[in-house]
């Protein structure tokens, strides 16, 4: 759980490992959390096993820039699109980008969602967008998780009234930007892989919809691909 992480002894020492990388962190921007590492590792496996030449990735939400690095990083020709609303994440994440010397493959935009990208032409052009979006609900913030507001941002943990406000946007805007056969991958909280799964269904864009377990066996992953692939 992400109580597990010493938020404020990651901010001291300004540096964190994710998926075995190191990465730099600074007050503004979510510390990376050990149970996301369930996300990364899914979005390399997807694209692995889509097997195209130089892949096209969004990580949304980027948050520190811990998923787009540890992609780009995993598959060496993949071209990554960050991005998040918030000056601190866009700064750290900007900052881990020249740290792993990935400028000439990975851009970090500042926006609400995908209004980041408007004009960079991505329409139907990705192959994978993965999302680690806010996910906890604003009465849970005002009860048993409000101590997470301590050090980090509001904006890394609230969505709304349910946790869900930014997968319904993502599940919706992101069916513009990726390709036929194109993957969309989330992270949820604990027990929201039937909401989220119904999310993805409900939307007729999507199929082949899964949810991927932890090793204590709570679904915190759920996938989907772009409805229109040839076979």
């Amino acid at each position: 759980m992400s109580e597990v992480i010493n938020v404020a002894k990651a901010y001291d020492k300004g540096r964190t490992l994710f998926m075995g990388i190191e990465l730099l962190v600074a007050p503004g921007a979510l510390v990376p959390r050990p149970e996301t590492e369930l996300l990364c590792a899914s979005a390399v496996d997807a694209l692995r096993q889509l097997n195209v030449a130089e892949p096209r990735v969004i990580d949304m939400c980027c948050g520190a820039g811990n998923l787009a690095c540890a992609i780009a990083l995993k598959i060496p020709d993949a071209r990554v699109w960050a991005s998040d609303l918030t000056d601190g994440c866009v700064t750290v994440a900007r900052r881990n980008v020249a740290y792993h010397g990935l400028t000439q493959r990975m851009s970090v935009f500042q926006g609400d969602l995908f209004d980041a990208f408007s004009g960079l032409s991505l329409d139907g052009t990705i192959d994978l967008i993965v999302c680690n979006p806010p996910y906890i609900s604003e009465t849970r913030l005002r009860g048993d998780r409000a101590p997470l507001l301590e050090l980090e941002p509001r904006e890394a943990f609230a969505a709304g009234p349910y946790g869900l406000s930014i997968h319904m946007r993502v599940t919706k805007d992101a069916v513009r930007y990726l390709r036929p056969g194109g993957i969309l991958l989330f992270e949820i909280g604990s027990g929201q892989e039937r909401q989220v799964t119904t999310l993805l269904e409900r939307n007729k864009s999507y199929e082949s919809i899964s949810v991927v377990t932890n090793e204590t066996g709570e679904g915190r992953v759920v996938m989907g691909y772009r409805k229109g692939a040839t076979t």
